[in-house]
């Protein structure tokens, strides 16, 4: 299972410097890759091209870039510029986002989420991978073609692919899935087997699964898992994510959190790569140097 770092949560008070700095670290330190989340200001491709360009030697990922707000067409171009730039090392995750979010801010309806997917990636797959597309669909119409340079290479795409029919339409058409807040028992009876057999059927190579979780190595089991238990609150009132948290059997995404000591900590790592998950993207939930430290180093333990 290859390990990356998710720095998502250093967009809400993004400090250019300090994300160059953590991802170089990450890279120095042999982490395979580094993932950011779209959030609603800041632009997470713009930034990757710009990390991309001075930081060598790590795969850099969105996780996920939320396809409502933007066309088809618009991210493919977007994306395979980000690629070009980096030199062939972005992998595109995208995902539905969620009804509050795409009705509430954006005055955009949620309606036939599965249709707009399916026809969203109708359009982006055929972009990204042949440099054009002719879609007409019910929801989404893409005609056109994006030139780039001779050498760029597709980047792959990942979809943020939880229920039954997303799963099929990630093995069917794309790299794989990301996941977020969805633990070992979940990865092993629900999401594995399903992206795997939609692959399979459609003749694509074994799917990437990539799994994220908030990470911490500390001696206050119980202080840590109260401030998860505030910090991701929404997302067990998101009905995609709770749908897997009572898959899991969990009360709430800190149940899912991996907490503890080192050895705990490794031993649930161990779970999710056994699971099926074929990388792991860590979101450092610690509150001291410490804590920072050590978790880093058991992150580090599987590389």
């Amino acid at each position: 299972m290859r390990i990356g770092i998710n720095a998502s949560g250093m967009l809400g008070n993004p400090d250019l410097k300090r994300l160059e700095t953590q991802a170089r670290t990450a890279a120095e330190q042999g982490f395979a890759s580094f993932w950011l989340a779209q959030a609603t200001t800041i632009d997470a491709l713009t930034v990757i091209t710009a990390l991309g360009r001075s930081v060598p030697n790590i795969e850099f990922g969105t996780a996920v870039i939320p396809t409502y707000p933007r066309h088809p067409t618009t991210l493919a171009g977007q994306a395979m510029t980000t690629q070009a730039i980096i030199n062939g090392r972005l992998t595109l995750g995208i995902g539905l986002s969620h009804k509050p979010m795409i009705e509430g801010l954006y005055g955009m309806s949620f309606d036939k989420p599965i249709r707009h997917m399916r026809e969203y990636l109708s359009i982006l797959m055929p972009m990204i991978n042949q440099g054009e597309a002719n879609f007409d669909g019910e929801t989404l119409t893409g005609h056109g073609a994006i030139t780039m340079p001779q050498d760029t290479t597709p980047c792959p795409v990942l979809v943020a692919a939880l229920g039954p029919q997303m799963l099929r339409l990630a093995g069917t058409h794309t790299s794989g899935s990301v996941l977020w807040m969805v633990g070992e028992k979940t990865i092993k009876d629900h999401i594995a087997p399903r992206v795997c057999e939609a692959a399979a059927k459609a003749g694509r190579p074994t799917p990437r699964v990539v799994a994220s979780l908030p990470v911490c190595v500390t001696d206050d089991t119980a202080s840590t898992h109260s401030r998860a238990s505030k910090a991701f609150a929404m997302y067990g009132q998101l009905p995609s994510y709770r749908a897997m948290l009572d898959r899991e059997g969990s009360a709430g995404p800190a149940d899912v959190s991996i907490i503890g000591s080192e050895a705990q900590v490794k031993d649930r790592l161990s779970a999710i790569a056994e699971a099926g998950a074929t990388e792991f993207s860590a979101v450092e939930f610690c509150k001291n140097d410490d804590e920072r430290n050590r978790t880093r180093e058991v992150l580090r333990s599987f590389i």
